[in-house]
């Protein structure tokens, strides 16, 4: 099956299909402490892994997390989208900024688009995200979303907490 993400856009992003020089920036993310939500730090090799499964969630799932670019500068910004492999809590929404995108909103702006089409044309029902707990700029940006915490988890990287979206009726009412 040959899944070609769509390529959407919010405000001030596009969010858009993964691209092989996105690695680099993928690998300082996956390289630094600001991975550490995400199962980082890690070496090249391991971020190499961790990239490659972004369009390999697409290619099996037909959805799976965009490449974040700036409209305005075409700055890589990081990564948002679907997320839903085997043994999951339920379809989630995702996010991961590199270091210097950090407090500008482009999280819940993203989030909230991919969350708007996944609804419409994914035909989702609902979504959650797994957020560690001392991950609150994370947090924060679910609330912001909309999202409400429904319960304490564990995770592969840790103690978490769910957090529920809005439903599509909700959602796509605002």
């Amino acid at each position: 099956m040959t899944i070609t993400p769509p390529t959407i856009r919010s405000e001030r992003l596009v969010l858009r299909p993964f691209r092989a020089e996105d690695f680099e920036p993928m690998a300082d993310f996956y390289a630094s402490e600001v991975s550490s939500f995400y199962g980082g730090p890690c070496n090249r090799e391991e971020a190499f892994r961790k990239f490659a499964v972004y369009p390999g969630h697409w290619a099996l799932r037909g959805f799976g997390p965009w490449a974040l670019e700036e409209a305005e500068t075409g700055a890589y910004v990081g990564l948002c989208g679907a997320w839903y492999p085997e043994g999951w809590y339920a379809p989630e929404i995702t996010w991961a900024l590199v270091e210097d995108q950090h407090g500008k909103g482009f999280a819940t702006e993203a989030g909230l688009r991919a969350l708007r089409h996944l609804y419409t044309e994914s035909g989702w029902t609902t979504a959650v995200s797994v957020i560690a707990v001392d991950n609150v700029a994370s947090q924060r940006v679910a609330a912001r979303m909309g999202a409400t915490h429904e319960r304490d988890i564990t995770y592969r990287y840790g103690d978490a907490q769910l957090w529920r979206h809005a439903a599509p009726e909700h959602l796509l009412n605002d």
